[in-house]
């Protein structure tokens, strides 16, 4: 097992916090980490049913059997033990005593905010990075290509397994369809819901537009809104916002659609070839989704909030990616051309010029292999993100 990126972060709040609550999406490694971590204290899934029951049945008694620390998985299939779980560790508020893992974001939150507010801290792990992969393949590896890199994704036991990314991502999400759906809410219509899925993979990188999706669906737009909280509480999408600022200018207002995993929007859209990305009419799209989700896991991993932005007036002035730092934006363009083009810029200028105030730098990161560091916007190959951390300067 590779030490993920934030296993620091995590070992730093156990020694704080009595209970911490790890999240994210199924398979992304939360269980092996909590276990590779905490390697002494008792491991309990609550997915089991008869551990399930009991712990639903009788949470005290349940507890008793652990009231020295365990480690909690899938915490979410029995809310109630978080309310005995407060009582216990304001007795006993020795740090680092509970690890909770759940797959599902909202319910986990909801239960986390009322019972243990102050008593824990959260943190979400997403699938690997893609210098956590490369760690993987071992530093003599040769550099990954980028189309097989996006076809690939990022769930650790697709890289520690050595899987196939089609057949591995079918499974999953087969799983997800059949486990967490029926969990979560009644979709009645599931061939309806798959196809919805499937629309939104078609729309990675694209504003959110729920009358659109909800017709080409055959749905109420008041259902694909539901789906679509659905599809976040579980993982699989992101939505990212739009920043405003009190200008004169229109701003588009309107979310943008991505996916936590760009593999699995690879696999949704029917991709099975590392030739068939390259040469899809969304390359640049998923492309922008696999920056993107980088930006956003440094960021978690470092313990950040996942606050991300995006930015489009009605003009066509646009950035892909604002990231918040010391009260100002960090501009970055995400172009997945291997050529340096002098448009990959005029966002970047022209943000610049609307807003001197918000921007504390930025940049543009391309589908190249050789980064230039011009003397306005650097330009930073997408291999750079397998030495370090996203390109997110520190405030």
């Amino acid at each position: 097992m590779i030490q993920r990126h934030i296993s620091p972060l995590l070992q730093q709040l156990a020694a704080q916090f009595p209970v911490i609550t790890l999240t994210g999406p199924r398979q992304s490694g939360k269980t092996t980490l909590a276990k590779s971590l905490f390697a002494d204290k008792p491991y309990v899934t609550l997915e089991d049913p008869d551990v399930r029951r009991f712990a639903t049945d009788d949470p005290r008694g349940f507890l008793t059997a652990y009231r020295l620390g365990a480690i909690f998985d899938e915490i979410q299939r029995a809310p109630e033990l978080t309310s005995y779980l407060q009582g216990m560790v304001d007795t006993d508020p020795q740090p680092g005593r509970y690890i909770l893992t759940g797959s599902h974001q909202f319910e986990l939150m909801t239960q986390v905010s009322q019972s243990l507010a102050g008593r824990t801290a959260v943190l979400r792990l997403l699938p690997f990075t893609l210098a956590e992969v490369q760690v993987l393949r071992g530093k003599d590896a040769v550099a990954p290509d980028l189309p097989q890199t996006l076809l690939t994704g990022f769930y650790p036991r697709i890289h520690d397994k050595k899987l196939s990314p089609s057949q591995a991502l079918a499974d999953y999400f087969a799983t997800y369809v059949e486990r967490d759906l029926r969990q979560l809410a009644a979709v009645q219509d599931q061939q309806r819901f798959e196809r919805f899925v499937r629309l939104c993979a078609g729309r990675t990188g694209q504003l959110l537009n729920l009358n659109s999706l909800g017709n080409d669906a055959g749905i109420s737009h008041v259902t694909a809104r539901a789906w679509i909280d659905l599809l976040q509480t579980s993982y699989i999408v992101h939505l990212l916002p739009p920043w405003f600022t009190n200008t004169g200018k229109r701003l588009i207002k309107a979310p943008k659609l991505y996916f936590y995993d760009v593999g699995l929007a690879c696999w949704l859209l029917g991709l099975r070839t590392a030739e068939q990305v390259a040469h899809d009419p969304l390359w640049g799209s998923l492309f922008e989704n696999f920056v993107i989700m980088e930006a956003m896991k440094d960021r978690l991993n470092a313990g950040e909030n996942a606050e991300m932005y995006f930015y489009r007036d009605s003009e066509g002035n646009e950035i892909d990616l604002l990231l918040p730092t010391g009260g100002k934006m960090h501009a970055i363009e995400i172009k997945a051309g291997a050529t340096v083009n002098p448009d990959y810029f005029k966002g970047l200028k022209t943000f610049a010029t609307h807003h001197p105030a918000s921007v504390a730098g930025g940049g543009v990161i391309f589908g190249g292999t050789q980064s230039q560091f011009r003397s306005d916007w650097p330009v930073h190959s997408w291999l750079q993100l397998q030495t370090k951390p996203c390109l997110t300067p520190t405030p």
